[in-house]
C-alpha cells in the first residue's frame, strides 16, 4: 500500500466552520481519512478540548497516530464510526460530545492506490476493503455470492439499470477464471454494459455497488447516524458529507424524521390520530456544496453535499 498518494479534504472550511468548534469541546471526527478536517478542528480547540478520530483504513490509523504523537489533545481509533457508541460508552463519553462530524464515501488514496483494488482505472488487486484485515474481500465475494445477490449489489448500492446482465456476465466468466485483478472484472462490465454514458466510465456504477456490499457503507451510516444522535450533547451539532443519492438520502430522512417525526412521511390523506412531537434535531441553513472554486481544484467534490443539524434534546 502507498502512502505518499495526495488527498484534498472537500467542504473543509464549512463543515469544520458548521460545528461551530468550542475551545473547550469535545469533537468526533469519525471518518479521520488524512486529517484535514481534524486539522482544522484543532487549530480552534483550547488546551482542555478533545478529538477523537475514527477511520477503519490503516494507512488512514498511520497518519493519525502520527498526529497523535505531536497532539495530546487528539485520540484515533481503528473502529467504524458504527461503532463510535461502544467506544464513547468505555470513555465515559456518551451524550457529552459537542460535534460529530462524518465525511462519507472513499478518499483519494484509497482510489489512486492499484494495490487497494478501488478503481477501474488502475489494474490492482480485486479488493476494494477499508479495513484490509478484516471481512471479505471483493475477489471473494464476486467468487460464490448468488447471481441474483450480485445484482442486487449492483442495482441498489450502484443504480446500475443494467445490473441483472452485468451479473450474468460475472457468474458466467467466473466459471472459467476466477476474477483476482480489477482491469480484468472492468472488461467484464464494460462489455456487458450495453448503453455507454457519455463521459462515464461503463463500469462505475457496478463498481461503486459493489465497494458499498464489500464495506457495508450504507448500513454502518445508518447505524453511525443513530450512534452520533445518542454521542451529542444538548446544543451539540452533527454535520455530515455525501458524495452519492443513496448517502445523502439517508442522511435527509434521518434529520428529517428527528425534526419533524415519522408522520411526516405518512401519505397526506391517511387519517391518523394527531399525536404530538418533540423535535431531537433543528436543521442549520440549506444543504451546502462545493464552491465553483473547489470543484475546478478538485473535480472530486463536484457531488458533495453537506447537511448539518444540531440536538435539541
Amino acid at each position: 500500500m502507498t502512502s505518499g498518494l495526495a488527498h484534498i479534504t472537500v467542504l473543509l472550511d464549512e463543515a469544520v466552520t458548521a460545528l461551530a468548534v468550542r475551545s473547550d469541546g469535545c469533537y468526533l471526527d469519525g471518518t479521520f481519512g488524512r486529517g484535514g478536517h481534524s486539522r482544522l478542528i484543532l487549530q480552534q480547540l483550547g488546551e482542555g478540548g478533545r478529538l477523537l478520530g475514527f477511520d477503519k483504513d490503516p494507512l488512514a490509523i498511520a497518519t493519525g497516530q502520527t498526529l497523535a504523537a505531536e497532539d495530546g489533545r487528539f485520540v484515533i481509533v481503528q473502529r467504524s464510526f458504527a461503532e463510535l457508541g461502544d467506544e464513547l460508552a468505555v470513555r465515559g463519553l456518551a451524550g457529552k460530545v459537542s460535534g460529530v462530524l462524518l465525511d462519507l464515501g472513499v478518499s483519494s488514496p484509497q482510489l489512486d492506490d492499484p494495490e487497494r483494488g478501488f478503481s477501474f482505472m488502475h489494474d490492482g488487486p480485486l479488493d476494494m476493503r477499508m479495513d484490509p484485515s478484516r471481512g471479505v474481500s471483493a475477489a471473494a465475494w464476486i467468487a460464490s455470492a448468488p447471481e441474483e445477490e450480485i445484482a442486487r449489489a449492483f442495482k441498489e448500492y450502484g443504480e446500475e439499470r443494467f445490473a441483472k446482465r452485468m451479473a450474468r456476465a460475472v457468474v458466467l466468466r467466473r466459471v472459467e477464471q476466477p476474477f483476482e485483478r480489477t482491469a480484468d472484472l472492468a472488461n467484464v462490465l464494460t462489455v456487458a454494459n450495453p448503453a455507454w454514458e457519455k463521459g462515464k466510465n461503463p463500469a462505475t456504477r457496478a463498481f461503486q455497488g459493489l465497494r458499498i456490499q464489500i464495506n457495508n457503507e450504507l448500513g454502518d451510516l445508518e447505524r453511525g447516524l443513530d450512534a452520533a444522535m445518542d454521542a451529542l450533547e444538548i446544543g451539540g451539532r452533527l454535520a455530515v458529507i455525501s458524495f452519492h443519492s443513496l448517502e445523502d438520502r439517508i442522511v435527509k430522512q434521518f434529520m428529517r424524521r428527528h425534526v419533524k417525526g415519522e408522520a411526516d412521511n405518512l401519505p397526506r390523506d391517511l387519517p391518523v390520530r394527531v399525536v404530538p412531537f418533540d423535535p431531537r434535531l433543528k436543521l442549520l441553513g440549506k444543504p451546502q456544496f462545493a464552491s465553483d472554486a473547489e470543484v475546478k481544484a478538485n473535480p472530486r467534490s463536484r457531488s458533495a453535499v453537506l447537511r448539518v443539524a444540531e440536538k435539541l434534546r
